[in-house]
């Protein structure tokens, strides 16, 4: 059964509404884009049912804004009705490309500042619409997920934060940790992966791509990725290797330990094309020399998988690895910001998450079990025979 035959066994619970707020304006148009073809194409017999008297529109987007003050302080603005809705509000935290004035200076968006305008609109509608869903896609202060001595608990404050002010499910993809939901005990978390979006984008771009035991190996840069790796080669049905970071816990720069050394633990990669996988590309500088020491050690193409594409210090040293050989494709989501640059690099490929979020946002909409939904094992798994029988014809 279709994912679409699912979600028409299901009653909504309330009408849908999507809070895109701008810095995830663009993603929340092709979200919404998905949503009114699902359900122009759905063929519930009871759509003349006052039950379903908004089922069907052109547009599921509200109108919501966060003007600013020249002092740079803020208020939200809801331009739509959401009572007694199902609301859905968008953010992505990363996007550093908005900026506002503060007494005449530009300011870029920091990901501090997405997250007081996402509770602004969260202000803005508490009371009025019928549940609240928070999608953010890069988990705010994810990274600041546990406590060493005297540090503050960033993500675990924030997750509460969210709670007490209503928002009854979080949705968030390949957090850094989601052991954090912990925080949260009686409020939804869902933490997805869009490992089914990289293969899909991966065979586009390489259709030639061997996927067997002896032609691929799946890669963790270091053990923290370990689960990814392990599901990844799981389902393809190949080996694994990972990386050990050595860090000089003596020392703290830019906020972390700097990485000593990468030591590989796995078999022989010689002649093999590899993929590594990770949550995120920070600066990027750890994933390159992992790409690096892997192609000298013989490894054939060297394939990056990575959720969240940051590229805080640019893209000068991966044009650089890119042109000696060492990396053959950055494989990176649409779920944060990506500058302009990075869709005119030749290695640069992009799996678009829209129509997931939008088939994530439609189960929940409908109270539908998400396992029936979204199984990405067995669509991978039809994925690969395709792209099996393909290759043999």
């Amino acid at each position: 059964m279709t994912n679409i035959k699912y979600l028409e066994q299901a009653i909504p619970v309330a009408p849908l509404k999507i809070a895109a707020l701008e810095s995830c304006r663009e993603l929340g148009k092709k979200v919404n884009d998905h949503i009114v073809s699902f359900r122009k194409d759905a063929m519930t017999e009871e759509l003349d049912s006052p039950l379903f008297s908004s089922y069907r529109t052109d547009n599921y987007l509200i109108k919501c804004s966060c003007p600013r003050f020249g002092s740079g302080e803020s208020k939200g603005y809801i331009g739509d009705s959401i009572r007694g809705c199902d609301l859905f509000l968008m953010v992505d935290v990363c996007n550093y490309s908005l900026t506002y004035t503060v007494s005449g200076h530009p300011n870029h968006m920091s990901p501090d500042d997405h997250y007081q305008d996402l509770k602004r609109i969260i202000s803005a509608a508490r009371g009025k619409a019928h549940r609240l869903t928070v999608l953010m896609p890069f988990l705010y202060e994810s990274r600041q997920h546990k406590r060493t001595k005297r540090e503050s608990l960033d993500c675990a404050l924030a997750l509460e934060e969210l709670t007490n002010m209503g928002v009854e499910n979080i949705i968030t993809f390949d957090a850094h940790d989601p052991r954090v939901q912990n925080a949260i005990p009686l409020t939804g978390f869902d933490d997805f992966s869009p490992q089914y979006q990289f293969i899909k984008a991966l065979l586009r771009a390489e259709p030639n791509l061997k996927i067997d035991k002896d032609h691929l190996l799946i890669v963790s840069p270091d053990e923290g990725a370990m689960h990814r790796a392990v599901y990844l080669s799981n389902v393809l049905g190949v080996d694994m290797g990972m990386f050990y970071k050595r860090r000089d816990y003596s020392t703290v720069i830019n906020g972390k330990n700097p990485i000593v050394a990468h030591e590989f633990l796995g078999t022989d990669i010689k002649g093999k094309d590899l993929i590594i996988i990770d949550d995120m590309i920070s600066s990027g500088e750890s994933m390159l020399d992992v790409a690096r020491q892997l192609k000298e050690r013989g490894a054939g193409r060297v394939i990056v998988f990575t959720t969240f594409g940051l590229f805080t210090d640019g893209f000068a040293q991966f044009d650089e690895y890119y042109d000696k050989g060492y990396i053959s494709r950055v494989i990176t989501t649409n779920l944060t910001y990506l500058p302009p640059a990075a869709y005119e690099k030749p290695y640069f490929v992009v799996a678009d998450m829209s129509k997931f979020i939008a088939l994530i946002i439609e189960s929940l909409n409908h109270d539908m079990s998400i396992s029936h939904v979204l199984n990405p094992t067995d669509k991978i798994h039809a994925l690969l025979d395709k792209h099996r029988m393909n290759l043999s014809s």
